[in-house]
């Protein structure tokens, strides 16, 4: 698929999978393709098969149909970043929402296709407040992520939807299965699924381990902090679209018994987080190093991870921090049960990595 995923307009870019939606990345020949076209040895075959036109279009708006809200009485706003949920969201949802950056425009002139940036949260933002919708949804310029405003205008961290999704796949579905999340996910998503019975794993960040980890252990659903959100009967495979669908299904089961979106995550969400900081640095493995010796000197964790930076969990406490795979940057993420031990933690893991700037 050809797509830049949710960045700006100068830049383009390919996603591609395997058989049956498997997601190709660096660790599974991604690597082999790079060498290919930096040695230029890429060979085309003879016998290239056959072009075949497929009608796609209906059977996935037959498809997502299934998961729309019954009998709505939400008041919603949606921001399609001028992306490509445009081309289909109407069909799905009518034209009761109230609809913003609703063309699809490559050159984004709403805002820049990242709903992760607060600058781009801003225009839905206020359709909440000024509509008075029960929830804002944003999607990313392919439309395979989406996140949620509340309604006095607050964006949620994506995470915590994949606790709020739990009464879907668990409650009202009755199924059963393992739950997926990434290695920044909060503490209180197992904390919240565990009323289900449900087992929660956590694995590294990125749609192609997330995906793929999915499949491997048949999980029923996962998400990350990214707003991916993975499901069994998509082929394990992450669909904005999808999530959206089901989330409102919930917010509009929920409206009828009184409960608002703020107050369902307020119920999730039992920990104060730092959200993720960025330091620009070189040496990125020995100032994570040194912010692990400080951390384990003190007090051996709980539990510990390294599969992706490392995450250490303590009692009432846990931080992640893990190089970004793309660019020159330290990620750090933290959540404390006291904004006091959070402020704690941020202050030495600065000072910690201020060391290596």
């Amino acid at each position: 698929m050809i797509t830049a995923s949710h960045n700006p307009k100068e830049y383009n870019g390919l996603k591609i999978s395997g058989a049956d939606a498997l997601p190709i990345g660096y660790d599974t020949g991604l690597a082999e393709l790079e060498q290919m076209v930096l040695n230029n040895k890429i060979t085309i075959k003879e016998d290239r098969g056959l072009l075949q036109p497929i009608e796609v279009f209906k059977p996935y708006l037959q498809f997502l149909s299934q998961y729309n809200p019954k009998n709505n009485l939400l008041r919603i706003g949606i921001d399609c970043s001028n992306g490509m949920a445009s081309l289909l969201i109407k069909n799905l949802l009518g034209e009761d929402p109230h609809y913003i950056n609703d063309k699809a425009d490559g050159t984004f002139p709403g805002h820049e296709p990242n709903p992760l940036d607060p600058v781009n949260q801003l225009q839905i933002k206020q359709l909440v407040k000024d509509e008075k919708c029960d929830v804002g949804l944003i999607f990313d310029g392919d439309a395979d992520r989406v996140m949620f405003i509340d309604e006095k205008g607050n964006f949620v961290s994506p995470d915590l939807i994949i606790a709020l999704m739990g009464h879907y796949f668990f409650e009202e579905k009755g199924q059963k299965g393992i739950v997926l999340q990434d290695i920044r996910s909060s503490r209180a998503i197992a904390e919240y699924l565990s009323q289900f019975g449900a087992k929660v794993e956590t694995w590294r960040v990125g749609r192609a381990y997330g995906a793929l980890k999915l499949r491997q252990m048949d999980g029923l659903f996962g998400g990350e902090l990214a707003g991916h959100y993975y499901f069994r009967d998509f082929y394990y495979s992450d669909s904005g679209l999808m999530a959206a669908l089901i989330v409102l299904q919930l917010l509009n089961s929920f409206k009828e018994k009184g409960l608002t979106m703020s107050q369902l995550i307020g119920r999730i969400s039992t920990y104060h987080n730092s959200g993720e900081i960025n330091f620009k640095i070189n040496d990125k493995q020995a100032a994570m190093d040194a912010v692990k010796e400080h951390f384990t000197a003190q007090e051996k964790p709980l539990s510990f991870m390294d599969f992706d930076g490392y995450r250490l969990d303590y009692d009432d406490y846990w931080l992640n921090i893990r190089p970004s795979n793309t660019e020159p940057y330290l990620r750090f993420l933290a959540e404390a049960k006291s904004e006091q031990k959070l402020d704690v933690i941020v202050t030495r893991v600065k000072e910690i990595v201020g060391r290596f700037l």
